[in-house]
């Protein structure tokens, strides 16, 4: 029998009444607008619709605690999004919890033997 390709796959989400409200794919997108400016780009960039986008943010404003982005109306300058001080918080408590399960993660490697 041919040696298998064994791993721990885990994806870390946060439920707001039993619905997925944050997790990889959010932060991710937080990330990008944070970097880039733009909810446009950031879509761009994961190869996401903009109208899926804007619904992303558009729920995390509406659910979270207080706005995670906020956005700048187009016009001469073009528009643009910020991310709030909260959006920004709630990225780096995200990251920081999945860098301790990938810690734990990685201990406990030798289970994946008895499979």
């Amino acid at each position: 029998m041919a040696k298998a390709n064994k791993q721990f796959r885990f994806r870390l989400w946060i439920d707001v009444n039993n619905e997925k409200f944050f997790g990889p794919g959010r932060a991710e997108l937080l990330q990008l607008i944070d970097q880039t400016g733009s909810i446009s780009k950031a879509a761009k960039s994961m190869g996401m619709s903009y109208k899926k986008a804007w619904a992303m943010v558009t729920e995390m404003n509406e659910y979270g605690k207080s706005a995670y982005v906020i956005a700048k109306p187009g016009g001469e300058k073009g528009g643009g999004a910020e991310v709030t001080p909260v959006g920004k918080a709630v990225i780096k408590a995200y990251l920081k919890i999945v860098g301790r399960i990938n810690t734990v993660v990685e201990k406990e490697k030798a289970f994946l033997d008895l499979i």
